[in-house]
């Protein structure tokens, strides 16, 4: 995993990042906010979806960057995540979010193993991806805000 910023996961902390996805993560599955809260508090614990969430958000803080310095982004970031914590709505969904929703249920055990396998074939990890991407770019444009 490679960090826009080595600030990055003390401005926009585990605890951040699960409250800010909850109400995606509560459209997607059909899950009350708080149950998708604790869920994503426990998801963003496992090294692979926190390095997932920040390699998305990463990508997303380069290809906005334009003339700012990586100071300054992150300085804007954590304004955002101040302001917004808690207050963004739902990302719309998508084939290639459900695909992320998919991978947390599956890494929580709240979905059936069988699962695993679609996200190992070609098209599955193309969708993650994709919605990984979407996410990641969701949540910098509602933080650079």
């Amino acid at each position: 995993m490679t960090l826009f910023s080595r600030r990055l996961p003390h401005v926009l902390t585990h605890a951040d990042l699960a409250v800010l996805i909850t109400p995606t993560y509560a459209e997607a599955t059909g899950v009350d906010e708080d149950e998708a809260l604790e869920r994503l508090q426990e998801a963003v614990q496992r090294a692979d979806i926190a390095d997932e969430l920040y390699d998305c958000v990463s990508t997303a803080l380069a290809a906005a960057q334009g003339t700012r310095t990586e100071d300054q982004l992150m300085d804007k970031l954590s304004k955002g995540v101040q302001k917004r914590r808690g207050k963004l709505k739902a990302l719309p969904p998508s084939t290639a979010l459900s695909a992320f929703m998919v991978r947390i249920n599956v890494a929580l055990g709240h979905a059936p193993e069988a699962l695993r396998g679609t996200l190992d074939t070609e098209k599955g990890r193309a969708l993650l991806k994709s919605g990984l991407r979407e996410l990641g770019e969701f949540l910098v444009d509602n933080l650079l805000r």
